[in-house]
């Protein structure tokens, strides 16, 4: 009797544990439909990987270009536009920031850096993130949302600059921190526009969690750390009442995991901010990652499109009135 007793405890701890990580939640009441075109999605990639290279820490006039494609799109889409200038090496480098809503008080950011690993064409990586970035500017410019939304295109994500202060999400998470500014979450939008059916196209940092998620690469993932697990849970649940038929994942992790802080979202904790990160899975999945082969045409704009509906639904939730 022991025995069972103690098996059934061990089978309900790992049931815990499983539930910790993975975030199961029933599918969602209500179904929201996609108001995002592909086709915009592509226009915004293919004129970040091609027209607008290279836009890495080595060539800054071309991150510069970059910034001023952005700034326009932003203003086009009815955001109230600003940079953040700040120098690194006797260079000056800048953020991109628009907001929408009505302003002040508490905000949800969420951002996507517009740098690449060397002179290379970053389409995923992070083109599309920029492209989402754009494409939800035009969404909360079309709609504003019921409080203050901050998009954020940073500069210098990539090596070398890569987890050091000199990243622009840091220059940015420590201006709002140093300003008392309340964040209700951040999200950051790194590589969402690989997908594979292919069997097999999907890896993980840990091969345990070949058990728990999927080992084909057609999904979009919300990343958390360990002790967030309600807001993984709010974000991945308004996804996927916008997405369609996409699959969506979700994982809460301790930061030692490879791949749970790589990218701007690392900021944000580091200044005590709740922050998620939406992605592909990066180099899990996409071949290309940081090589001259990340091109448009690598992209699935169609799935694309289904993930940006999703973060659209999963902003607005988040910042609608508290109760809500």
């Amino acid at each position: 009797m022991l025995l069972l007793l103690s098996l059934c405890v061990a089978a309900l701890l790992a049931g815990l544990a499983v539930a910790a990580v993975t975030q199961p939640i029933a599918p969602p009441a209500a179904r929201h439909p996609s108001r995002v075109e592909p086709d915009r999605l592509r226009a915004s990639v293919e004129a970040l990987a091609t027209s607008l290279q290279p836009r890495d820490f080595a060539h800054p006039e071309g991150l510069d270009r970059a910034a001023a494609y952005i700034a326009d799109e932003l203003r086009k889409a009815g955001g109230r536009v600003r940079e953040q200038p700040f120098r690194v090496e006797g260079r000056e480098y800048r953020n991109v920031i628009a907001t929408f809503g009505p302003g002040g008080g508490e905000r949800v950011v969420v951002g996507a850096h517009y740098d690449t690993a060397g002179a290379r064409p970053g389409a995923d990586d992070n083109g599309s993130g920029v492209a989402g970035l754009l494409e939800l500017a035009r969404l909360l410019g079309a709609e504003a949302p019921a409080s203050t939304v901050e998009l954020v295109a940073y500069t210098l994500e990539e090596p070398p600059t890569f987890r050091t202060e000199r990243m622009g999400s840091h220059v940015h998470a420590a201006a709002l921190a140093q300003a008392g500014t309340r964040v209700r979450a951040m999200v950051a939008l790194e590589m969402i526009g690989f997908f594979s059916d292919a069997p097999g196209s999907q890896r993980y940092p840990l091969s345990a969690l070949r058990w728990l998620y999927p080992t084909t690469g057609n999904f979009i993932a919300v990343v958390g750390k360990l002790g967030e697990g309600r807001l993984v849970r709010a974000v991945k649940r308004s996804i996927r009442s916008a997405a369609g038929d996409l699959p969506v994942r979700s994982i809460n992790a301790p930061t030692a995991v490879a791949g749970i802080d790589f990218s701007d979202h690392r900021c944000y904790w580091a200044q005590g901010y709740p922050a998620v990160m939406i992605t592909d899975t990066s180099f899990y999945r996409n071949p290309n990652y940081h090589e001259e082969t990340d091109l448009p045409a690598t992209l699935d704009f169609g799935r694309m499109a289904l993930v940006v509906a999703g973060i659209d639904r999963a902003v607005r939730d988040l910042a609608a009135p508290r109760g809500q």
